[in-house]
């Protein structure tokens, strides 16, 4: 059932894939309003691809499964559509192939060494796709965060500012994943 006063409301979506050895991958989505409270979380149960499908994928199987199986059926579940979709994975940026809402990855604001993707000069490239090297963005600070978009949809990164910029000043954008991968661990943890 899907409100229309619900949508309305301003939401930020948050989407992550936690990997277990023993369990594969487990998705998780937590959509929060503007103040940072939860208005709503799904997660999906463990995907563990087989040995065939991690020789056919190759380098495409991260892609695959967290944005088209993982993420898309999250995204699906939802009945609230963020302002923009985060994630903490680059691989996650595939899911932006399957809806209209701008996706963003949020980087960690450890600077990595000297000359590599992702260091936080402005300007800075950020590897996508590791395996062909088709899809660079360059990160952009907002606020307190550190972002990029996928190479194929660089027109978000002016929708992923203005959803953003109200709350960018004082809204750590990694800390949700945190939270996501939390609810996954004890849910994990209560199933046994």
């Amino acid at each position: 059932m899907r409100s229309t006063d619900s949508k309305a409301l301003p939401a930020l979506g948050f989407l992550t894939v936690v990997r277990y050895e023993q369990h594969g991958f487990l998705g998780g989505y937590l959509v929060l309003n503007i103040s940072g409270r939860p208005l709503e979380f799904h997660c999906t149960a463990p995907v563990k691809p087989n040995r065939a499908q991690e020789i056919l994928y190759g380098p495409t199987l991260e892609p695959y499964l967290y944005g088209e199986q993982i993420g898309q059926t999250l995204l699906a579940k939802s009945q609230l559509e963020p302002l923009v979709i985060c994630t903490d994975l680059p691989a996650v940026l595939s899911v932006r192939e399957f809806v209209s809402m701008p996706v963003a990855l949020v980087a960690a604001s450890a600077e990595p060494p000297a000359g590599q993707a992702g260091s936080s000069s402005p300007g800075a490239l950020f590897r996508i796709d590791a395996a062909h090297q088709a899809s660079v963005r360059p990160l952009f600070q907002l606020g307190l965060n550190r972002l990029a978009v996928a190479g194929t949809h660089a027109d978000d990164q002016p929708r992923v500012t203005a959803a953003l910029e109200p709350v960018a000043e004082h809204f750590d954008l990694l800390e949700p994943f945190e939270r996501i991968r939390g609810a996954i661990d004890e849910a994990q943890r209560s199933g046994r």
